[in-house]
């Protein structure tokens, strides 16, 4: 995928069903250990309740790499399946929900409970902000000092960055730059150095 949408910002919805109340927490997570972490954080935030279910899709929406859930005591399959459905129905990446419980005292049964935990999600993605990320690949780059303003305006032209520079006796650049460009970036730059500079991989 060349981009896709991210939450902007967190989303907290509460609602409560038969006496029992749920609160739903969407954030941004980059991965699965910051997905982990934002369900510890939840968890530490409200220590008392009866459930913390969760579902994750913590990479872009395609990764199935990266997709998590648990129904933490609920049910088999009435919490944290119904709540990943919602996250990968929406499209967007690098998203974890995590859904508290507190029990009211009546029993909500396994439809009323898939409802209550889908319902949830829905609600809050419905409210969700998201803005798009497009992944960067990293290249280094060695130039001249009178080449590198002309340098400087291309990346900025082709959505990139500068990482980090090194002035010596020319100047290497590490330059991040969205894969779908990086052709036609590469054909200026040739174009810009009259075939003298090129793009390097860095080698993982």
């Amino acid at each position: 995928m060349e981009s896709w949408p991210i939450p902007a910002a967190p989303v907290t919805v509460i609602e409560e069903i038969k006496k029992s109340r749920f609160i739903t927490l969407l954030a941004h997570t980059d991965g699965v250990e910051a997905a982990k972490m934002f369900v510890e954080s939840v968890r530490a935030e409200h220590p008392d309740a009866r459930h913390h279910c969760v579902a994750w899709v913590a990479g872009p929406p395609d990764d199935s790499q990266q997709l998590g859930f648990s129904d933490d005591g609920e049910p088999a399959g009435t919490a944290g399946k119904p709540m990943l459905a919602q996250l990968m129905g929406s499209g967007v990446g690098e998203i974890t929900a995590v859904v508290v419980r507190y029990y009211g005292g009546v029993l909500l049964g396994t439809g009323g409970l898939v409802k209550a935990y889908g319902g949830g999600v829905s609600q809050a993605l419905a409210q969700l902000t998201t803005l798009r990320k497009t992944p960067l690949t990293e290249y280094t780059l060695q130039c001249e000092y009178g080449q590198l303003a002309g340098i400087e305006t291309l990346i900025a032209q082709f959505s990139g960055r500068i990482v980090a520079s090194e002035y010596q006796a020319s100047v290497g650049l590490r330059v991040a730059l969205p894969a779908a460009g990086v052709a036609a970036f590469s054909a200026k730059l040739a174009d810009f150095s009259r075939g003298t500079l090129q793009l390097r991989k860095i080698e993982e």
